[in-house]
């Protein structure tokens, strides 16, 4: 991997590999050769600092700018770089810093900094760790400036396309995180066989995406080396708050994402529109009706002249505003992470923005299967991409081969050894494979349930159905062993203000959400909508508003959004007996 950066300041020294924000708002564009500069001088000071090829290095920040620029110094340095999240508690710090054997971490704040300081002592391997945000860099830089060039190119040297890259830690949702061990060529195949694949993203000149979900998630690492190998622009922002201004100032032509937040940019503009008055809302209403009818009409012979008007005057009303929210260029969005549902899909596909789903884990270096543009097939996660094979074994489980697949988890020879079948890796995800070769993903297979009369419910069905409505935030199905489905429910507090305010319930807040009627005649709508995609021994009979949505700091979320099932269950075993009570 650290080839590609060489190589591109070598042969396209003026390219622009990053755009940095800055304290105005600006963006300052970064050449090859300034970041091939600033990596290697970072790379310097950790060999300086005693960092040796094959050394684990933890880095603990938010996405940014610094976040690259460590991860690929480590490189240099022949490092093994170990992402951990900026919110994880201590606890989770130690195990990470633990596990992966870290000699060294880089913290952006005090108070990540902090969280490593209170289980240093139980950590005799970690050497340093240097805080971004108090001079870390500048110190890293000042330590290395003697250290000849040639050092760094005889360490980056020392790992081959076998040779780890990085350990990313699982997100725990089924126990205590495993250490997935990344190789160089995980990363440089797969790129390389991703651009292959969607050229009409990843091979246009003036290609740029704005990263904005945490690199210490694999999707947004792979898109990080996707960049360096593509030599594609890249920016980053990690706050929410600043994501439309960002997106406003940078300008990508792609973006990646996880479902729930295009499903929280229309609720959003539906809401707004609501608000706006009947007329307003109405114009949505036709608007997003059309969007989704013009999506449909191009995998069936395309739209017809009354359609091409309607979508025309739409897309000046309507669809054009929301292009522009995000910049004004984007084309694609890659999703991944959760299913997302076909009406979003396609309403967003009718407004300009062509979502491609992808799907993949941890263990495979991201994307197994994404779609093409070219052969979009809304509701599949697409064909598997170049180098990948996969297969349905007899019980539907996806299995999966090629050159993404992991090498082991990190010290767990037998988990290693229960994670393949035959040489194919066991995703733990259900799924089957249409006549076109894309994979369509049914569910996961640890999550079935199975009621006291012997039927098999995979509760994502419902799930994904019911996090589509704007007021629900999470969703819970459960029923195993019992007679009947039931469901617990958070509401999205961000979306209650606007809701309460246009259905004639200003001030509506969490706390009187949960006995207000007409909330909860919504929230009885949604489950009977999401019962019409099963049968009835497979719909929900019952469900519960919870005082509090699931959040990463109550433990009810890993920090990649997934809920942890087994800890909902355990901790709200009161809630769940209450679905069931007279």
């Amino acid at each position: 991997m650290t080839d590609c950066v060489a190589q591109t300041a070598r042969e396209d020294p003026g390219h622009v590999s990053a755009s940095r924000k800055q304290a105005d708002g600006s963006w300052r564009d970064v050449t090859a050769v300034e970041f091939l500069a600033d990596v290697t001088a970072v790379a310097k000071g950790l060999l300086a600092a005693g960092v040796a090829p094959g050394d684990r290095v933890g880095i603990m920040a938010r996405t940014s700018y610094e976040w690259t620029l460590v991860d690929v110094a480590g490189w240099f340095a022949g490092a093994v770089t170990v992402p951990v999240y900026e919110t994880s508690s201590p606890e989770q710090v130690e195990w990470i810093l633990s596990d992966s054997g870290a000699v060294a971490c880089f913290a952006e704040t005090g108070a990540n900094a902090a969280r490593i300081a209170a289980v240093r002592d139980r950590l005799p391997g970690l050497r340093d760790v240097w805080t971004l945000e108090s001079g870390g860099l500048e110190e890293l830089r000042a330590a290395g400036r003697e250290v000849p060039d040639a050092d760094v190119d005889r360490a980056r040297a020392v790992a081959g396309p076998g040779d780890p890259l990085t350990v990313i830690y699982t997100s725990g949702t089924t126990g205590r995180p495993k250490g997935c061990v990344l190789t160089h060529g995980n990363f440089l195949d797969l790129a390389r066989n991703a651009e292959a694949a969607i050229p009409e993203v990843l091979r246009r000149p003036d290609a740029a995406t704005l990263l904005f979900i945490p690199l210490a998630h694999v999707f947004a690492r792979f898109i990080q080396a996707l960049c360096l190998v593509c030599r594609i622009r890249v920016g980053h922002t990690a706050d929410a708050k600043d994501l439309l201004t960002d997106l406003g100032g940078f300008r990508p032509t792609f973006i990646l994402a996880v479902p729930r937040v295009f499903q929280k940019v229309y609720n959003g503009a539906e809401q707004k529109a609501a608000a706006g008055g009947k007329l307003r809302a109405r114009i949505f209403e036709q608007a997003a009706a059309t969007a989704d009818a013009w999506s449909r009409s191009l995998d069936t012979g395309g739209p017809s002249p009354a359609l091409r008007l309607r979508h025309l005057l739409f897309d000046r009303l309507v669809y054009a505003k929301l292009r522009t929210l995000m910049g004004g260029r984007v084309e694609y969005a890659v999703s991944g992470g959760a299913p997302m549902g076909e009406h979003l899909a396609h309403f967003f596909r009718g407004a300009g923005l062509v979502v491609l789903e992808g799907y993949g884990l941890t263990e495979t270096t991201a994307p197994l299967a994404v779609n093409r543009p070219s052969r979009l097939k809304i509701g599949t996660v697409g064909p598997p991409l170049p180098g990948t094979d996969l297969r349905i074994a007899a019980d539907g489980e996806i299995e999966a081969r090629g050159v993404g697949v992991f090498t082991e988890y990190r010290g767990r020879p037998e988990e290693t050894r229960d994670a393949f079948d035959d040489g194919w890796f066991r995703t733990g995800d259900l799924g089957s494979i249409d006549d076109d070769g894309a994979l369509r993903i049914t569910g996961r297979k640890k999550e079935i349930i199975v009621t006291a009369n012997g039927k098999n419910v995979v509760p994502a069905a419902l799930e994904d159905r019911l996090r589509a409505h704007p007021l629900i935030s999470q969703a819970v199905v459960v029923g195993d062993q019992r007679h009947y489905v039931g469901c617990l429910l958070t509401l999205d507090e961000e979306a209650l203000p606007s809701w309460g305010a246009n259905h004639g319930t200003p001030g509506l807040t969490l706390e009187s959400a949960r006995s207000d009627a007409d909330v909860l005649a919504a929230l009885q709508a949604a489950v009977d909508k999401a019962n019409e995609s099963v049968s009835r021994a497979e719909s929900i009979r019952r469900f519960r508003v919870l005082a509090e949505d699931f959040t990463v700091e109550n433990g009810y979320l890993t920090p990649s959004m997934k809920v942890k099932r087994h800890e909902v269950l355990h901790e709200l075993a009161v809630e769940v007996e209450a679905l069931y009570s007279s």
